[in-house]
Parts: structure tokens; C-alpha cells; sequence
């Protein structure tokens, strides 16, 4: 589990110094985005990764690591309006966005550390394309849940959901910096 420690470290290391890179650009203009719109915009990346994985021919060169480096950025937006609300401007100084983006990937990888601990990493013989499947339908789940006005009977709720997308799209690239 120490490599996987390192690995889960060294992609959130990429996808940090994006998110440090974009608040350069565009502050923290993402504060404004209520739940069902950051959940839409996760759910753009994952059907362009799946659509990545499934035609044969690309109109736009991409890969599928800088959709998933895109889906844990927002997931972990995600998260943090979850807990903030939303605002109506943007609001947080980049040092607050970046401590409040490390303190949910610490929560993030933690749960990833005790899920590894009782499921023994079976996400290493998972497919990327399976991972990917994964997100979409964590994605169904949360537009549910949002449709239900956040209510759940027996489910968990939509941060469990985001926290689960963040660690499959860290498994994907993973397996993505493996392969090539």
C-alpha cells in the first residue's frame, strides 16, 4: 500500500498544480457554481474520457488523463462548495482555495487508504475503462440524490459520491501513467 500511497501522492501533485495554475487565471470563479452544475461539468469529462476510450477517431487530439485530472479538480471544488455553500462571487484568496483543496484531499486519500485496507487494492485489476463506468455511475447516483433535493433513505450522500470519483479518476491515471 506504500506504493500506491506515493502514486495517489504524485498524481494529486499534478492535479494541485493545475488548480493552483487556473486560480492564477480565473480566481476562484467556480465559488458561484451551484451543486448541479459542478456535477454536470464531472459528468462532461466523464462521457469525454468514455468517448475517448470508445471511438476510433479523435476530432480533438486530448487524452483521457487531462479529463480526469479535470474531474478530481472538480470534484474537490465539488466538495468544498458542499461544505461553504455557494457563493454568490467568488470569495476565497487563493491561499484559502488551496488549503480548503488540501484538507479534502487528505480527507479523500484517507478513505482511500481504509477502503485499500479492506478491499485489498482490487482497483489494480480494474480497467481504466471499468474506473471510468465507475465515475459515470457514482454520477448518476449524485444527480439522483440532487433531484432529491439531497435526501437519501439508505445511500450515502453526494460527498461519499464525489470522494469515490476523485479516488477511481487518481486509480485511472494510475494505470494511465503505467501504460504509457
Amino acid at each position: 500500500m506504500n506504493a500506491t500511497s506515493i502514486q495517489y501522492d504524485q498524481v494529486i501533485t499534478i492535479c494541485r498544480d493545475l488548480y493552483l495554475r487556473k486560480m492564477q487565471d480565473y480566481g476562484c470563479a467556480w465559488r458561484i457554481l451551484r451543486p448541479s452544475s459542478l456535477t454536470d461539468q464531472i459528468y462532461i469529462k466523464a462521457q469525454r474520457i468514455r468517448s475517448i476510450q470508445d471511438n476510433e477517431v479523435q476530432k480533438i487530439q486530448e487524452d483521457e488523463s487531462s479529463e480526469f485530472i479535470g474531474i478530481i479538480n472538480y470534484c474537490v471544488m465539488a466538495l468544498i462548495n458542499l461544505d461553504l455553500g455557494v457563493a454568490k462571487h467568488p470569495d476565497l484568496t487563493p491561499e484559502q482555495a488551496i488549503e480548503y483543496y488540501d484538507q479534502k484531499v487528505k480527507l479523500t486519500k484517507e478513505l482511500m487508504e481504509n477502503k485499500n485496507h479492506d478491499y485489498g487494492e482490487a482497483w489494480r485489476d480494474l480497467r481504466v475503462s471499468s474506473l471510468t463506468d465507475l465515475i459515470i455511475q457514482k454520477l448518476l447516483r449524485v444527480k439522483q440524490i440532487e433531484d432529491n433535493k439531497g435526501k437519501t433513505i439508505v445511500s450515502e450522500g453526494i460527498d461519499a459520491n464525489y470522494q469515490d470519483m476523485i479516488n477511481y479518476a487518481v486509480f485511472a491515471m494510475i494505470h494511465l501513467d503505467k501504460t504509457n
